[in-house]
C-alpha cells in the first residue's frame, strides 16, 4: 500500500457497519484530514438521493492526487456502486475496492427489499464491483465520464492480490481478496440460476432500522438535518 496513502477501518457495532477514511498524505497543498464543516457527500446518480456530489459509472473522484474510480453495480439496490483506487505507480498498491453491500466477506447483500435486481444482481457483482462512500474530504474534484460506454469490467479479473472491504460484516472479518473470493464465496461460485434461487429463498428477517436508515440515507445522513437549521 502506497505510504502517502492514509487508510483507517472505523467499525459501528450496532449496525455492524464499516466506515472507511482515505486521504492523500503526500499532497503538497491540500490538508490530509478535512474538517466536518467542508466534508462534502457523493453518492450515485441512480440512487436518487441528495448529495452534494452525484456520480455514475466511469466517473473518478480525486483526492489529492490519488483517485477511486466509480463503477455501477445495481443488485442489492439500484444505486449501488463501488469504488476502486485507481490502477498505476502513483496509485496505492495492492489495489483497493469499497464494495459496500454488494458484495460482502464469503458473500453479497439481500436482494428482498428497496429496489433490488436480482436478475441483474449475479451479473454486476461479478461483472463491475462497488461500494457507497457516503463523505469525502473537502476539495473533492470529480471527474465525469457519464459519456463513456459502460464497460463490463468483471470483478474477477482484478488482480487476485485486490482488497476487498465490505460496507457490513457480521463475524468479525475486515478484508478480504478478489483470489479469496473465488474459492470460498458460497454464493458467488455457484451458476446464474442457483445465485437466484438463494437469493430468493434466504427468508431474512424485516431490518430492524431499515425505516430509520433508508430516509436517512436518501439525505446522506446529516444532508438534510443541516438544511433545517
Amino acid at each position: 500500500m502506497a505510504a502517502r496513502l492514509l487508510f483507517r477501518q472505523l467499525f459501528e457495532k450496532e449496525s455492524s457497519t464499516y466506515t472507511y477514511l482515505l486521504a492523500d498524505l503526500g499532497h503538497p497543498d491540500k490538508p490530509a484530514i478535512a474538517k466536518m464543516p467542508g466534508v462534502k457527500s457523493v453518492i450515485s446518480k441512480a440512487s436518487k438521493a441528495v448529495a452534494d456530489h452525484v456520480v455514475e459509472h466511469g466517473d473518478k473522484i480525486y483526492f489529492g492526487d490519488l483517485f477511486l474510480e466509480v463503477r455501477a453495480t445495481p443488485g442489492h439496490t439500484v444505486g449501488c456502486v463501488t469504488y476502486i483506487t485507481g490502477d498505476g505507480s502513483d496509485q496505492p498498491y495492492p489495489r483497493m475496492a469499497f464494495t459496500g453491500d454488494a458484495l460482502l466477506i464469503h458473500g453479497c447483500g439481500r436482494t428482498d427489499f428497496q429496489e433490488y435486481i436480482t436478475s441483474k444482481y449475479f451479473l454486476f457483482i461479478l461483472d463491475i464491483l462497488r461500494v457507497v462512500i457516503m463523505f469525502i474530504q473537502v476539495e473533492v474534484h470529480i471527474s465525469c465520464t457519464s459519456q463513456c460506454t459502460h464497460r463490463q469490467e468483471t470483478i474477477f479479473t482484478l488482480p487476485k492480490d485486490t482488497l476487498l472491504y465490505p460496507g457490513h460484516d457480521y463475524k468479525g472479518f475486515t478484508v478480504t481478496t478478489v483470489g479469496e473470493e473465488i474459492v470460498y464465496n458460497p454464493r458467488l461460485t455457484k451458476d446464474e440460476e442457483t445465485f437466484k434461487d438463494i437469493m430468493e429463498n434466504l427468508n431474512l428477517a424485516y431490518p430492524k432500522m431499515m425505516d430509520v436508515a433508508v430516509p436517512s440515507n436518501m439525505v446522506c445522513g446529516l444532508q438534510d438535518i443541516i438544511s433545517k437549521v
